[in-house]
């Protein structure tokens, strides 16, 4: 098989088995608690400007990147401030996080708890002295002709609801699902079948993504067959084909036909699987274009991340933050493993951990992409401070091991 075709096969199984099975079940999980909750979390968010940040912070501490998915379409309705985004996007620990959790516990904890510090102090920075803000939210208003009222955040950086992102003209803070869009007599039971053999792809790729995760992130080869390769590259392949399908087809006929939307409450548990799985296929295309992207790249240039990001000296924590500003998480994912793997000192892995945004940035991108953008400057000059001060600071000063610290 030629190895272009292999980058793209392998690209599409990891992209879904190593990441989109875990944002599932995190969007899962908060959709589940809006149902139980009757849209609780969501207001609570909404309605308590001056924690939002903090708030946001939390979501995006959670691993995976599910409650940071929650957050953005929340900003492009205008209900939560833009230093909230870049609170939330700072502290996301995406999908590496079950890698460095598995592998080095310790070092994790300390990490993303250093992640989740700065990041919340930037987003209330951002929102105090309003650093660009306005500029964001004027280019979130020109998605659409409209304009309505808003309110504003601390320092003046006017926030308001974004009518390009309303339901039907209700109110961007109690907004509920309009239903398909489309109905047909094939497609619409073809996809409804779709969408139930997706979940079944996804709770098999969920058992098999742990398994792999457990066992370190070993190298899987391209087979199909009984063994865990074969079921591995099967289940991934599958459950990416179905997410491409229900992104450019099956939402129209299963779920509210848009995506990137957050959702105030949900009708039943199949509603809740269905918004879960939607919004999961929009994240599953960005994330398959991103790490087959940079996995071209890679092969095509023979540029090396790990590394660069390894350099000797104060490079190494710069490293970190670059990667970081790789949309997704597969160069994240690579990254945990070399720290793991001892080729990383925890200056770069903590600096990686406030740059990176994880798969939530893809449907700001997708949306705003300069909303994305400089949310992602942002978070990468606290990155870069950080962690250059851990860089003189972690051994002298604290006295802890530079590489290999918490690793099990």
């Amino acid at each position: 098989m030629p190895e272009a075709t292999t980058i793209l096969l392998e690209s599409l199984r990891d992209g879904y088995v190593q990441v989109s099975v875990f944002v599932a079940i995190t969007v899962l999980a908060f959709g589940l608690v809006q149902y139980l909750t009757g849209g609780a979390l969501l207001r609570a968010i909404e309605d308590n400007e001056r924690l939002q940040p903090a708030l946001g912070g939390l979501l995006g501490l959670t691993p995976g990147c599910g409650g940071a998915i929650v957050v953005m379409p929340l900003y492009l309705r205008g209900t939560v401030s833009f230093g909230t985004v870049v609170a939330t996007l700072g502290a996301t620990a995406g999908d590496s996080a079950f890698v460095i959790l598995a592998l080095a516990p310790e070092a994790a904890l300390y990490a993303y708890a250093i992640a989740f510090a700065a990041s919340v102090a930037t987003g209330y920075l951002v929102d105090s002295v309003g650093l660009g803000v306005s500029r964001v939210d004027a280019a979130v208003a020109r998605l659409s002709p409209a304009t309505t009222d808003g309110g504003t955040v601390a320092g003046g950086g006017a926030i308001g609801p974004n009518p390009a992102h309303d339901y039907a003209g209700e109110s961007p803070t109690h907004s509920h699902e309009t239903g398909p869009d489309r109905h047909s007599r094939v497609l619409t039971p073809l996809s409804h079948l779709a969408h139930v053999l997706w979940w079944l792809a996804a709770i098999a790729g969920l058992v098999l993504g742990s398994l792999y995760l457990l066992r370190g992130g070993p190298e899987v080869a391209l087979a199909v067959g009984p063994g865990f390769d074969g079921l591995f590259t099967v289940v991934g392949l599958v459950g990416a084909s179905l997410s491409l399908y229900l992104y450019a087809v099956g939402r129209h006929y299963v779920g509210e036909g848009t995506v990137a939307r957050a959702r105030d409450s949900f009708s039943s548990v199949y509603d809740t699987l269905v918004h879960a799985a939607m919004e999961t296929s929009f994240v599953t295309v960005w994330v398959l274009v991103a790490l087959a992207g940079y996995e071209y790249v890679v092969f095509f240039t023979g540029a090396d991340v790990a590394t660069l990001a390894a350099s000797a000296g104060v490079l190494a924590p710069l490293g970190g933050a670059v990667v970081g500003l790789i949309p997704g998480c597969g160069p994240q994912i690579v990254l945990a493993n070399v720290y793991a793997e001892g080729g990383l000192p925890f200056s770069a892995l903590s600096a990686n951990a406030i740059a990176q945004d994880g798969d939530a940035l893809f449907p700001l991108l997708a949306v705003d992409a300069k909303a994305a953008i400089i949310a992602s400057i942002y978070n990468f000059l606290p990155a870069v401070v950080v962690g250059v001060a851990l860089h003189f600071l972690w051994g002298p000063v604290f006295g802890m091991a530079e590489f290999g610290f918490g690793v099990l």
